[in-house]
C-alpha cells in the first residue's frame, strides 16, 4: 500500500477524497480503455497502487465505481441546474445562459467520466441504468422548465420545449466529445459561445418582446402586426 493510501486512510476526510477522486479517475480510463465489462477491480487498485484487500476500504464493487460516476456526472449537473432554476434573481433568460454555461462547463470538466457512461449505457447494471435515467430526465426537465417560463415571460418565441431542450442538451454534452481543455484554450469562452448559441435559438427578435407577459402585452404586438399589414396594403393601393 502505498504511504499516500495509508495517509488517507488515516486521516479519512479529505485525503480520502483524493484518493477516492483518484480511484474513481483511474477506473474510468480504464472503464474507456478496455470497457466495463473487461476491467476487474485487481486492475483498478493495480493502476492506483493498492492491493487488492486494501482497495475494499474504499470501494466493494465495480457497481460502486459506476454509482460515483453517476453521481459526479449526471446527479450533480440535475441538482445544479435546478439550483439556477429556482433562483429568484434571474429571468428566463439568464437562467438559460446560466444553465448552458454550468453544463458546458461539467462536460469540459469530466468529458472521460460523461462518455465513459454514455458508451455504456446500455450495459448498466439495472439500479445504476435507472438512477442515470433519472438525472438525465431531471436535466431536461429543468431546461424544459426554464424554455416554458420564457416563453410565458414572451423573452423567447413560441416553440416546442422538449425538442428545443434536447438539442441544447445535445449541443454541451458533445463538449466532451471534442473540446480539449488547455491553458491557451480554456473551457470558460466555450461555454459562454454556446450559450449565446442557445439564447438565439430560441429568442423574439429586437422589438417583438411584449412589454409585460399579459394578454394586453401580447395584443400590443399583435397590434403592430396590423398597423404593418395596413401600411402595406395602402402601399399596394396607392401604386393601382
Amino acid at each position: 500500500m502505498t504511504e499516500e493510501a495509508k495517509a488517507a486512510r488515516r486521516d479519512g476526510g479529505p485525503r480520502r477524497k483524493l484518493l477516492m477522486s483518484e480511484i474513481l479517475e483511474r477506473a474510468v480510463g480504464l472503464f474507456a480503455e478496455r470497457g466495463y465489462d473487461g476491467t476487474t477491480l485487481q486492475d483498478v487498485a493495480d493502476a492506483v497502487g493498492l492491493s487488492r484487500p486494501n482497495l475494499y476500504n474504499y470501494v466493494r464493487s465495480k457497481e460502486e465505481l459506476l454509482v460515483a460516476m453517476v453521481e459526479a456526472t449526471s446527479q450533480e449537473a440535475a441538482a445544479t441546474l435546478r439550483a439556477v432554476r429556482e433562483r429568484a434573481d434571474l429571468n428566463p433568460s439568464e437562467k438559460l445562459r446560466t444553465l448552458v454555461r454550468t453544463l458546458v462547463l461539467q462536460r469540459a470538466a469530466q468529458p472521460a467520466q460523461f462518455r465513459t457512461l454514455d458508451r455504456s449505457e446500455q450495459s448498466l447494471p439495472a439500479e445504476i441504468a435507472e438512477r442515470h435515467l433519472g438525472a438525465r430526465r431531471a436535466v431536461l426537465s429543468e431546461i424544459t422548465g426554464v424554455l416554458d417560463d420564457g416563453v410565458t415571460a414572451g423573452l423567447f418565441r413560441p416553440l416546442d420545449s422538449r425538442i428545443t431542450a434536447l438539442s441544447i442538451i445535445g449541443m454541451c454534452n458533445w463538449v466532451a466529445w471534442w473540446f480539449h481543455p488547455s491553458p491557451a484554450h480554456p473551457a470558460e469562452p466555450v461555454a459562454e459561445q454556446i450559450a449565446e448559441n442557445a439564447l438565439a435559438m430560441v429568442a423574439r427578435p429586437d422589438g417583438r418582446v411584449p412589454d409585460a407577459p399579459t394578454p394586453l402585452g401580447a395584443a400590443a404586438l399583435l397590434q403592430q402586426d396590423l398597423d404593418y399589414l395596413t401600411r402595406l396594403l395602402r402601399s399596394e393601393a396607392d401604386e393601382t
